[in-house]
């Protein structure tokens, strides 16, 4: 006997509970991501007319990714019912690029111990992090790039850049010459094009190469008309074209120092010298005195940058900006090590950019973090204020909750006109409290699935297609039940040592 048979006989179309990780499970994506809430969802989602930071900590398997899928599926919802007051998604959970372009800049023996490198990340590097994803997903849509990054919740208007006035443009492309990451194509054709579609006209560069071809042109005239080649053997012709590309070398000089900080204190975001360089000529030097840029090691630009970031969002109708951090403990140089988490993510718990206004983060964060915090120091409370952020300090899940969960997830697979419960795959000898005081010791959603999927395939093992058992019995339920839990708290022994 096969599952599929013994669900198909109860009205179920697919298994419920095949698959244990929300981002690549079908179930989740496709039929029930807003079906079934965490109770305290309300908390962490908060009200998206205002976004607000929540930090969550959850053990492994209690549906921190899930969370994050479900609140990027509910803001895409959102923007769709109120495209006047949108909210601007960005998800911060691959933390591998930014970290191994961060260690290739570090000298030395640094780059080669994960601790180091860690100790060495700054509140800053996590700021333009965020900025290199929210600018290049922009600019994706912008210049209508067939596979945009970042989640559909970020469609921008038709003519959008329309909306933009001519210092929000200089914004845009100043934002793009620093923080553009694609690898669609290379960073100063995608720059060039992302000009075009702005119609921004680079007179000055224009003009300063223009006098220069004119000096060179003019000398090499009048040499040639006067048939004075002799000249061509003293100084004053070579002067005088110098002379003409004066002004140019003065700005190619400026810009070139400018482009060397950007390098050197952009850690995590990868640019060179000359490209970069040859971006920022195309800037009027009235248009750019004073404008932040990130060559300082600190928060001080990062933070103008983002109100820049922010002011450019509003006129596409995006009125905030999630920020959703996840799957902190999965780079390769933290492979779960609670020091290098605390490395990696204490630096942003900082109080003044959790209460940045008009920007929401939600960190998604492992239980074992939750309790580090617990012991820090008065200085530590001081800087992050935990006590402002809305904090989940545990992602529980009753047996309650547990209950309705394997509910929707099997109403979710329903054939069409079908009610199937979980009650109905059980004998009648299994109570309902019974079941509840199973799930409450499973604890998280991820166990669960775990223990109902192994549950299903041993019933199924145990029956021939010709006679099928449309119930699971008491004692296969106890004895796979008795399985789960050793295996569970295996695990968490292994966890606890680790």
């Amino acid at each position: 006997m096969k599952p599929h048979d013994l669900l198909q006989r109860h009205g179920i179309v697919a298994n419920p509970f095949a698959d244990e990780d929300a981002q690549t499970d079908p179930v989740f994506q496709q039929r029930c991501r807003l079906a079934a809430l965490h109770p305290d969802w309300d908390k962490i989602y908060g009200d998206p007319a205002s976004p607000a930071t929540s930090i969550v900590f959850g053990e492994k398997g209690a549906g921190k990714t899930a969370l994050r899928v479900q609140m990027a599926a509910q803001i895409a919802e959102h923007n769709r019912a109120d495209p006047a007051r949108r909210l601007f998604v960005i998800e911060y959970d691959d933390f591998n690029p930014f970290l191994d372009r961060f260690a290739e800049r570090l000298r030395g023996r640094k780059r080669r111990d994960p601790e180091k490198i860690l100790a060495e990340w700054k509140l800053w590097d996590h700021m333009d992090a965020i900025l290199a994803l929210g600018t290049t997903a922009l600019v994706d849509r912008l210049l209508r790039v067939s596979q945009p990054s970042g989640p559909e919740a970020n469609a921008v208007p038709e003519l959008a850049e329309e909306r933009l006035d001519a210092f929000q443009r200089r914004d845009l492309l100043l934002l793009a010459a620093c923080y553009d990451d694609s690898t669609v194509e290379s960073f100063a054709s995608r720059w060039r094009r992302l000009r075009r579609r702005l119609r921004v006209r680079p007179w000055q560069l224009w003009g300063l190469t223009g006098l220069g071809i004119a000096g060179l042109c003019g000398v090499l005239a009048t040499i040639g008309v006067l048939g004075k080649y002799a000249w061509l053997g003293s100084a004053w012709p070579y002067f005088a074209i110098a002379l003409a590309w004066a002004p140019w070398l003065a700005q190619a000089w400026r810009w070139s120092v400018q482009a060397l900080h950007v390098k050197r204190h952009l850690r995590c975001v990868p640019r060179e010298v000359q490209p970069l360089r040859r971006v920022l000529m195309h800037f009027a030097a009235r248009d750019i005195d004073g404008q932040p840029l990130p060559g300082k090691p600190s928060t001080d630009d990062r933070y103008e940058l983002l109100n820049k970031f922010q002011g450019l969002l509003a006129p596409l109708g995006f009125s905030g900006i999630v920020v959703l951090v996840d799957r902190v403990d999965e780079p390769h140089l933290i492979h779960g090590s609670l020091p290098r988490m605390k490395a990696l993510v204490w630096s942003m718990l900082d109080n003044k950019f959790l209460k940045q206004p008009g920007l929401g983060l939600k960190l998604l964060l492992p239980i074992e973090l939750g309790q580090l915090a617990q012991r820090e120091n008065r200085d530590f409370y001081q800087r992050a204020r935990l006590d402002k952020q809305n904090v989940v300090p545990s992602l529980e899940w009753t047996g309650e909750s547990l209950f309705d969960l394997a509910n929707a997830r099997i109403a979710a697979c329903a054939a069409p006109g079908a009610q199937p419960r979980l009650r109905d795959l059980l004998d009648v000898e299994i109570s309902d409290q019974r079941l509840i005081d199973a799930f409450a010791a499973l604890r998280v959603p991820r166990h669960l699935f775990k223990f109902l999927h192994r549950l299903l395939v041993a019933h199924c093992q145990r029956h021939v297609a010709a006679e099928p058992a449309g119930t699971i019995s008491r004692e296969l339920f106890e004895a796979e039940w008795s399985l789960s839990r050793r295996e569970q708290r295996a695990t968490d022994h292994s966890l606890a040592d680790s």
